[in-house]
């Protein structure tokens, strides 16, 4: 899947912290990654496969297995990001984490995406520029352990996740499951922590509501600044595509995603010349053709990614949209059909 952001983003200064904290040289660690020196001199910005690197060098240079576990788990909430700051100084869980999960697009093209079902609430993560490149494993523990920082900070309890799925294979399982206090799954389809529901309720001791409106001003400057270059129509189709797997998303969670009200949103989806409606369709249209192309999914899986119900209702949407059935298109349009050559 793909984003509509650029791919760019700058090392953050946490991440050389904890190297220091962590007894790295960060020097060795940017000459294995083959960083140009300007990362370092002018804090120029790298790609997402750079940072891959980087990440693989820490893990090279360190020689630990769990180096992405240690680095997350030195550092405070006082030598983070601003963003993370006011996460840290949220009302509660859930606030914080969606906090982190909307202000990570001012620093990272990274999804960070929380889902709440039940009485559970899961948390995936994604790098939609990583193309076919695996996700470095010191990167995806430091990602998942952070939040785990985050809620056990700001809370003072020693929160413990339901389960964590790791799609790579096992590896380190017993420093991991110590850390965590839950089973942890390898092998995973994503990258995934799932908390109890009660859990994201909890409030936070660290609750400052008088810093958090000095800070969410400035971050929300950032961030409208970070998206300027995009129409609300692009903004809001990169959510839906996030978004529709988790089921049909509805304009008031998009349009608290995209940091503005309900009715802000459908009127500029109306100045672009869009609907909300129409914008689900033609995102829903669009990954059904995708997902049909990819032979290894089969007509279940397809449905269930584009977040429907049952199979049926993805069979009627889909004759609307290509006059034939799924199976019909993926026949017509399979790579080894004559007819497409």
């Amino acid at each position: 899947m793909t984003s509509s952001l650029p791919d760019k983003m700058k090392i953050p200064p946490t991440l050389w912290e904890g190297l220091k904290r962590a007894g790295l040289n960060r020097a060795e660690v940017v000459r294995r990654a083959n960083l140009p020196f300007s990362v370092v001199k002018d804090d120029a910005p790298i790609t997402t496969l750079q940072f891959f690197a980087v990440w693989q060098a820490i893990e090279a240079v360190s020689a630990t297995p769990t180096i992405g576990l240690r680095i997350a788990s030195v550092l405070e909430g006082a030598v983070m990001p601003l963003a993370f700051v006011a996460a840290y100084h949220a009302r509660d869980f859930r606030d914080a984490l969606q906090r982190v999960a909307r202000f990570k697009r001012l620093c990272a093209p990274e999804d960070i995406l929380l889902t709440e079902s039940g009485a559970r609430g899961e948390i995936v993560i994604h790098w939609p520029h990583a193309g076919t490149a695996v996700a470095p494993r010191s990167l995806v523990d430091a990602t998942l352990v952070s939040f785990v920082e985050l809620g056990r900070s700001g809370t003072g309890e020693p929160l413990v996740p339901l389960k964590v799925e790791l799609s790579r294979p096992e590896a380190s399982r017993q420093e991991l499951e110590g850390y965590f206090g839950c089973q942890v799954t390898f092998n995973s389809k994503v990258n995934r922590i799932t908390f109890r529901q009660e859990d994201l309720d909890k409030r936070f001791a660290t609750y400052n509501k008088d810093l958090l409106d000095v800070l969410a001003p400035e971050l929300d400057r950032r961030l409208e600044s970070h998206a300027a270059s995009e129409s609300v129509a692009e903004q809001t189709r990169w959510v839906l595509r996030r978004r529709l797997t988790a089921g049909r998303p509805d304009i008031r969670s998009v349009a608290t995603e995209l940091a503005m009200s309900e009715r802000s949103l459908q009127r500029r989806l109306t100045d672009e010349g869009f609907s909300f409606q129409t914008l689900v369709s033609e995102t829903r249209h669009q990954m059904a053709l995708e997902h049909l192309a990819d032979a290894s999914l089969t007509l279940i899986e397809v449905a269930y990614l584009l977040g429907y119900e049952d199979q049926n209702s993805f069979f009627r949407a889909f004759r609307q949209w290509e006059a034939q059935t799924p199976s019909e298109w993926r026949t017509a349009n399979a790579v080894g059909n004559p007819s497409n050559k």
